[in-house]
């Protein structure tokens, strides 16, 4: 079974100034990859499916999907500090300042009410019985989302 993980972005914290430009590589190529930091997990590995959730300030919700692409790999904090990253390939990017994303709220219904959707930290393993729901409820919300692409 493939590992899922929940990769966090909080735009106060860590602004994405090229998110459209990074959405806009998705519509001509299909992915955009993306260097993303985590702190709690380190069995990360590519082919790994990749969640982001958009926390801190409004909306908050489940914002792009993709597929690991790197194994994890120290690198440097803007700030200077060594954080661990991996590549992250998005096939799905909404902007929040345009789209509308799915919100946490939709993410603790039924079986996925197991998982933590408001992590502390980013890269948190997604509980593989919650996993099938996840991927269900998630396309059901794009095939209805008309804002995408």
């Amino acid at each position: 079974m493939t590992n899922a993980y929940l990769f966090a972005w909080n735009a106060i914290k860590w602004p994405w100034p090229d998110i459209k430009e990074s959405i806009t590589e998705i519509q001509q190529s299909g992915i955009t990859a993306q260097p993303w930091t985590f702190a709690s997990h380190r069995t990360v590995k590519p082919g790994d499916r990749a969640f982001l959730v958009k926390l801190g300030s409004e909306p908050k919700g489940l914002m792009a999907s993709g597929y690991v692409s790197s194994f994890a790999f120290q690198d440097t904090s803007h700030s200077g500090r060594p954080v661990m990253r991996v590549i992250i390939n998005f096939d799905i990017l909404l902007n929040p300042e345009k789209n509308i994303l799915l919100p946490i709220a939709d993410l603790k219904q039924g079986i996925m009410a197991k998982q933590l959707w408001s992590p502390q930290a980013s890269g948190i393993a997604i509980k593989h019985d919650v996993l099938p729901e996840l991927e269900e409820v998630w396309r059901e919300f794009l095939a209805n989302s008309s804002q995408l692409l």
